[in-house]
């Protein structure tokens, strides 16, 4: 198996098509239909399905595109690591961000990188935590904000902030909703019988509401609706299909404009850790190593400024 064929399968794999993958790595078609050959006879499996419209990847070729993109990450992340040692250190950096932090993390550090380190190119994606810790034990991202819920085995954790959880609902349920009405705080015991919208399992801060029930002695969270989006989240929210438990800076801008309500939960309270992670088997480019501290110290300013609203540094 060579990094040639890993690239050509992975154009393969990213246009659909031998054709279009040859036109994009400027080789022949004959010649990489050769090389998947090759590769496929080497794996002893077959890596797509030939259909009329184009190809289609097996489960073996899944798997291969995950191993293969982070194969190619770390051929990247070498060739910059050393071109960086002469020079100002440049390169691309992937981070993954959480839905529920994106609101409050994402521009600062776009802005903050393209000031401080105009050489090196910041790539942001957003997804569910769930997937994010996946795709940093694929090697397909250099680093991932997390919540630490037990869950971040094998991987290298730096504790950022910790975020209070607020009951968060539309003005208008709250008026109707005899727990709410008028009350600027509720029991966590409340705010469980109220029905919750609330992230799938395992993702977000399920595991955390379902743990202090559990701990406390309590009745599983009543919960109607399980959405993982935060924008599909908000609309339920707006349309009075329940209540939430959340962090406020996801929904700050519905906050403030008065559209929806947060009320604080009585201490204890519920909190999230967000933590900074990184694969613990996998060097990091020197590119990486600088936003990766970057991202620390930025969290802990918008903390410590109030621009991340219900956080302490930890």
């Amino acid at each position: 198996m060579t990094l040639k064929q890993l690239t050509y399968f992975l154009a393969i794999a990213n246009e659909g098509s031998f054709l279009k993958a040859s036109q994009k790595v400027f080789v022949a078609q004959s010649a990489l239909s050769h090389q998947m050959a090759l590769l496929e006879e080497e794996l002893g499996a077959s890596l797509f399905d030939r259909t009329k419209r184009g190809v289609n990847l097996t489960p073996a070729g899944e798997l291969l595109r995950a191993h293969a993109r982070a194969v190619l990450r770390q051929v990247d992340d070498a060739k910059t690591s050393i071109a960086s040692l002469s020079d100002t250190p440049e390169g691309r950096v992937i981070v993954g961000i959480p839905h529920s932090v994106s609101n409050a993390l994402a521009l600062p550090l776009f802005q903050s990188i393209r000031l401080n380190m105009p050489k090196i190119e910041l790539e942001l994606t957003e997804e569910l935590t769930g997937n994010l810790i996946r795709q940093l034990h694929g090697g397909q991202l250099h680093m991932a904000v997390l919540f630490d819920d037990g869950t971040l085995d094998d991987l290298e954790v730096v504790p950022l902030v910790s975020e209070r959880l607020s009951v968060i609902l539309s003005n208008a349920h709250g008026s109707k909703s005899r727990v709410a009405a008028n009350r600027r705080s509720l029991s966590l015991q409340e705010a469980l019988a109220l029905p919750l919208i609330l992230p799938a399992v395992p993702h977000g801060v399920r595991p955390i509401i379902e743990r202090a029930a559990t701990q406390a002695s309590l009745s599983a969270p009543n919960v109607v609706a399980d959405i993982s989006s935060i924008s599909i989240l908000r609309t339920a929210l707006l349309a009075e299909m329940g209540c939430t438990l959340l962090p406020v800076m996801p929904l700050m801008s519905d906050i403030n404009s008065g559209a929806l309500r947060a009320l604080a939960l009585k201490a204890p309270g519920l909190s999230r850790t967000v933590c900074l992670c990184r694969s613990a088997h996998n060097p990091p480019s020197v590119a990486a190593k600088l936003v990766w501290q970057a991202t620390m110290a930025l969290v802990k300013q918008l903390s410590a400024d109030g621009r991340w609203a219900d956080t302490v540094v930890v």
